[in-house]
């Protein structure tokens, strides 16, 4: 699972790293999820590396559970070859409320990973196809039916490519033809479409918004990618690093 290292604009890249990793326990009992160990190494190190070997050194992490576990462990960056700063909720915000706790640190327009999955692409092409748009927002999707990642499809597209349906958990019969592979780039401002205080969730209160305004796009990639928040999860992604 490698990608090409490949120069260019400066990207910042924010990954969602305060989650309790309720669905890896006992394993994240005493260990933040991002440190959960996979083939000898915690977890975010493989998506840190990827971002190394992209020639990307802007790195924020959203933390929260067990966060300064994750800043003891990675410190600055520095001996990774990154620059990597922290937002630490001190209570739980949901994923859009630990983003809009970090916007003073917030580029323009950035990349968000999701900080349980793990997809090997160039994130460089996800935030061009936002800054060559008029969107707000571009969502790297996936179509099960090149690999079952064991991720049920949440997603619907329409004609122009617009994700036109997002739903979590909806059955087989929805007709959604896709899956979040856990991959976005967003413009900072919108974070003001959901001004309510407090706690809140990109997928139930910023992505309906988006999708109301047709602003959301959808990029397939034929890169399958990998989900570590669940056992079976954890250990596919374990044979394939180590195959």
């Amino acid at each position: 699972m490698s990608v090409a290292p490949r120069a260019g604009d400066p990207v910042q890249v924010v990954i969602l790293a305060g989650g309790l990793g309720t669905r890896l326990w006992p394993l994240t009992r005493d260990v933040p999820k991002p440190l959960v160990p996979v083939a000898g190494r915690p977890y975010l190190e493989y998506q840190l590396d990827l971002l190394r070997r992209q020639q990307i050194r802007d790195v924020l992490l959203l933390t929260g559970h067990l966060g300064q576990r994750i800043a003891d462990h990675f410190g600055d960056g520095s001996r990774l070859g990154l620059n990597i700063r922290y937002s630490c909720e001190e209570q739980p915000l949901g994923t859009g409320g630990a983003l809009r706790l970090a916007r003073p640190l917030l580029e323009e327009t950035f990349v968000l990973l999701n900080g349980d999955s793990y997809l090997p692409i160039e994130y460089r092409s996800v935030l061009a196809a936002l800054r060559q748009s008029n969107v707000l927002a571009v969502l790297a999707v996936y179509d099960n039916r090149r690999e079952d990642t064991r991720v049920k499809n949440n997603i619907l597209l329409d004609a122009e490519r617009r994700v036109a349906r997002y739903q979590k958990g909806a059955p087989d019969s929805a007709g959604l033809t896709h899956v979040d592979a856990g991959v976005l780039a967003l413009r900072r401002d919108a974070l003001d479409l959901y001004p309510n205080p407090g706690s809140f969730s990109l997928e139930n209160d910023l992505y309906p918004l988006l999708i109301d305004r047709r602003t959301m796009l959808g990029v397939e990639t034929a890169q399958r990618f990998y989900d570590i928040g669940t056992p079976e999860g954890l250990r596919m992604f374990e044979s394939a690093v180590a195959s």
